[in-house]
């Protein structure tokens, strides 16, 4: 166990400049939270580092992750809760930091999961967002997600927190160009369905018991036209007026779900 006396310790100093990047750069991500450090370690990613006051360490949660990180290679790091805090990107720090290797996936793994149901994030900016995006993904049993350059880093910290572990259960891809990604799609016989704000399909409407590549994204304005021009198909989530759109993670979750109903109601007949 490594002491850390000062906020520019190399280690503090290495949390901060994750924090500023994109993880698909450095390969390295930042981890903030117990719970999030968990799951990336029953999701077997390497942990090269952590850092947690003595009292953490000591308690029987603590001394037990303490064992787990160490016996694969973790060094691990204590310190003053206050000189901690510098580690952490949050308001509120949680008081325990990791940093471990991970890389996204390439857009043709994420593609060859059969059946395909994948969903790509066009401009969705806001992390939180993507965290969610991909956290109702897995939940909803979609085989991948693919982030479109330009959209928020899906492995950066505030990412991995929206969501919640399911960034390093499910195959991620990230920084792919629409056009690529829609034509790789083709290639293996995905069909590719673009969300609209007028004039697509109704959900219900639309097939997605097959394999299907779903866009979604462009908060406020909707995709853009080029992108949806890309697209098999287009579709609508139907919404009551006045309301006009919905919040992109709220869109994909419903949209995955009628594709969850969709094929268990195939599987039952």
């Amino acid at each position: 166990m490594i002491t850390i006396s000062s906020r520019h310790n190399p280690f503090v100093q290495q949390c901060r400049d994750l924090a500023r990047r994109r993880g698909a750069e450095t390969g390295e991500v930042l981890l903030d939270g117990l719970h999030l450090l968990s799951d990336a370690l029953a999701a077997a990613v390497p942990v090269t580092a952590a850092a947690a006051p003595d009292t953490f360490w000591q308690s029987p949660v603590g001394a037990a992750l303490a064992n787990a990180l160490a016996s694969g290679g973790t060094i691990l790091y204590t310190g003053s809760p206050a000189v901690l805090e510098a580690s952490s990107p949050v308001k509120a720090p949680t008081g325990i930091v990791a940093i471990a290797r991970w890389r996204p996936a390439d857009v043709r793994q994420v593609l060859a999961m059969s059946p395909a149901l994948v969903v790509c994030a066009v401009h969705v900016q806001d992390p939180g967002n993507t965290g969610a995006i991909i956290r109702v993904a897995e939940a909803a049993g979609a085989t991948g997600v693919i982030t479109a350059a330009g959209s928020a880093d899906p492995f950066g910290w505030k990412a991995l927190r929206g969501s919640m572990g399911s960034a390093f259960r499910l195959p991620v891809a990230a920084d792919a160009q629409v056009e690529a990604v829609c034509r790789e799609a083709r290639e293996r016989g995905v069909r590719v369905i673009s969300t609209s704000p007028a004039g697509g399909s109704p959900l219900h409407e639309v097939d997605l018991a097959g394999p299907a590549l779903i866009l979604v994204g462009g908060e406020g304005s909707g995709l853009p036209a080029h992108v949806q021009a890309s697209a098999d198909v287009l579709m609508q989530v139907p919404m009551r007026e006045p309301v006009e759109s919905l919040n992109v993670a709220v869109a994909a979750g419903v949209i995955l779900y009628e594709a969850y109903r969709q094929r268990h109601a195939e599987a039952r007949t």
